[in-house]
């Protein structure tokens, strides 16, 4: 890059040197030894609308997975299908769409809350048995009742996989058809893929992007649903969806979390030591975070190594790239 803006094979995205991003380029320079050691597949960070730094291990981007930061994806999605007229509201209960098998007192926002109340230990631990068995749905609504709605946070992406169900119910089309033509292609994605089980597109993971394209979802947010003149999702939902609403993992050690929105997590930044923002996660330290204030998105992939190897990739963000933010 030579300090022009530059543009690319994309006619959304642009190119600026790091300083003209408010960007230190020798500090990203030297956070390149961490990189490959950490398991660092893709790092981009934009600014305003414009990639600043981007680092790749094959050299290029590429397809990978989202893995839980299809969740996010999801929320906005749902935000769109209710805008559009398909869902009802969050409020809605879920038993509109399962008739005779959920507790009427679930509502679609309890889905996105993860504050359903049923019974989902151990981080997850019921998804694989979830995954196996012959009706995943049912697996889920059969799950017994531990906690009124809305008052005890469990993560659990059985109640995101019954979020893929409504949108597929409530739309008519599979969550990813939804997707690409409301949001993937209006914004000029290059490939997406979404594994699906009995027809429907797994809510909790299974999104592939190309990590610009990811980086892209993150600018939507960042301009609140606006597409450079197009609006795609209502600038009401990217409000609501990505404040917080429990408390959730804000007190989790490592503190590779945060508070719960609508499937994207919140870190204020006293939290983060850093700057208030939003993010989705995936699994082993994948990341999409926006924050607002500092006109700033970041995606971060990372070869999986364990659950707590995702603080590398936090220390990454919080560190050692907004060590780069010129005030």
């Amino acid at each position: 890059m030579n300090g022009m803006t530059t543009l690319i094979d994309d006619p959304y995205l642009r190119i600026v040197e790091p300083s003209v991003a408010g960007l230190d380029e020798s500090k990203l320079e030297r956070m390149k030894e961490w990189l490959e050691p950490w398991k660092m597949t893709s790092v981009i960070i934009m600014r305003d609308d414009a990639i600043a730094w981007e680092w790749h291990a094959k050299g290029e981007d590429s397809v990978g997975p989202l893995l839980s930061c299809t969740k996010s994806v999801l929320s906005a999605l749902i935000g769109v299908a209710i805008e559009d007229g398909h869902i009802h509201s969050i409020d809605q209960p879920i038993s509109d769409y399962f008739e005779g098998a959920a507790d009427s007192s679930i509502q679609i926002k309890h889905l996105l809350t993860m504050t359903s109340g049923w019974d989902w230990p151990d981080f997850d631990k019921p998804y694989k048995a979830m995954k196996k068995a012959p009706d995943p749905i049912r697996f889920v609504l059969e799950r017994s009742m531990i906690s009124e709605p809305g008052n005890a946070y469990l993560y659990n992406s059985g109640g995101s996989h019954l979020l893929s169900a409504i949108l597929t119910a409530a739309t008519g089309q599979s969550a990813l058809d939804y997707a690409t033509s409301r949001l993937f292609r209006p914004m000029g994605f290059r490939q997406a893929k979404w594994t699906s089980h009995k027809g429907i597109n797994e809510g909790g993971t299974g999104l592939q992007l190309f990590g610009r394209d990811l980086a892209k979802l993150g600018l939507l947010h960042l301009r609140e649903g606006d597409w450079f003149g197009e609006r795609l999702i209502p600038a009401s939902w990217v409000q609501e969806s990505t404040k917080r609403h429990h408390r959730g993992l804000l007190h989790y050690e490592p503190p590779i979390y945060g508070a719960y929105g609508y499937h994207w997590w919140q870190s204020p930044a006293e939290h983060n030591g850093a700057f208030d923002c939003y993010f989705a996660f995936g699994h082993g330290g994948q990341y999409l975070l926006v924050a607002p204030e500092e006109r700033l998105v970041i995606v971060l992939r990372k070869a999986l190594a364990g659950r707590k190897e995702a603080v590398k990739s936090r220390n990454l963000i919080f560190e050692h790239i907004a060590g780069a933010l010129k005030k």
